[in-house]
C-alpha cells in the first residue's frame, strides 16, 4: 500500500532527515488522500509525534534504535496505536519500522503537515506565548489572521516563557513581535541610545568650551 522507498530510495539516501520526512509524508499523503483520511491521518501523526514521542523521550530512543528489532517495535505500534489510530497510519509506522525509519517519524510529520496545508491553501501561523491560549483568543487570533492573509491559518502554538507577555507571531518570514520581551528591549536600546546622544552631546559641549 505504502511504498515511500520504491519512489525515491537514492535521493532519501543522499539528502538527510529533511527530505527522508519528505518523501514518507508524500506516500502517506497520497495514501490518506485516496482513503479519504487525510485530515484525520494528518492529526494524528501529530499526536504520535508530541504527544507520545515527544513525552517520552525513552520511547523515541526505542523507536529509532537499531538494536531494537522490528518485531518488537511493532509490538509496541500495535500496543501503543493499534486501538485508537487509524489503520493506515498504524500500517506506515510498521512500515517505518521494517525499513529501520522510525527515527524521522517527526519528520514525516513536518513533511506531511507542509505538503497537506499546500494542498488546502492554508498557511502556517506559529504564535509564540509566555502562557498557553485561551480558546476565545486561539479563536481570535485565527480569524483576524485569516481574515488579513485572505487564507485559512492553521496555529502552531509554542511556549515560551521568556517572552513574559503578549506573542510573537510568525508567518513564513513575517514576523510580528508584540512579546514584552521586545518592547523592553526595545526601551532599553532607546534608553541606551539616549544616553548615548546626551553623552555625545556635552562631549560637544565640551570640546566647544575648549
Amino acid at each position: 500500500m505504502i511504498e515511500p522507498d520504491s519512489v525515491k530510495h537514492e535521493t532519501v539516501l543522499d539528502t538527510g532527515a529533511e527530505q527522508m520526512g519528505k518523501t514518507y509524508a508524500q506516500a502517506l499523503i497520497g495514501a490518506a488522500l485516496k482513503a479519504g483520511v487525510a485530515d484525520q491521518v494528518v492529526e494524528q501523526l501529530a499526536q504520535v509525534v508530541d504527544g507520545y514521542l515527544g513525552q517520552s523521550p525513552r520511547l523515541a530512543a526505542a523507536l529509532a534504535s537499531p538494536r531494537i528489532g522490528m518485531d518488537e517495535k511493532v509490538r509496541v505500534i500495535d500496543r501503543l496505536f493499534g486501538g485508537d489510530f487509524h489503520p493506515l497510519l498504524v500500517t506506515f509506522m510498521k512500515v517505518m519500522a521494517s525499513r529501520e525509519r522510525l527515527g524521522y517519524l517527526a519528520a514525516v510529520r513536518n513533511g506531511a503537515e507542509t505538503i497537506y496545508d499546500e494542498m488546502s491553501g492554508r498557511v502556517l501561523a506559529t504564535v509564540s506565548t509566555a502562557v498557553p491560549l485561551t480558546d476565545d483568543l486561539r479563536g481570535q487570533i485565527t480569524s483576524q489572521l485569516s481574515g488579513t492573509l485572505g487564507k485559512n491559518v492553521r496555529l502552531k502554538e509554542v511556549i515560551d516563557t521568556d517572552l513574559i507577555g503578549g506573542m510573537v507571531i510568525r508567518v513564513g518570514d513575517t514576523v510580528f513581535d508584540n512579546s514584552v520581551a521586545n518592547r523592553l528591549e526595545k526601551l532599553e536600546q532607546r534608553t541606551r541610545q539616549g544616553f548615548a546622544n546626551a553623552l555625545l552631546s556635552r562631549f560637544g559641549e565640551l570640546v566647544g568650551d575648549s
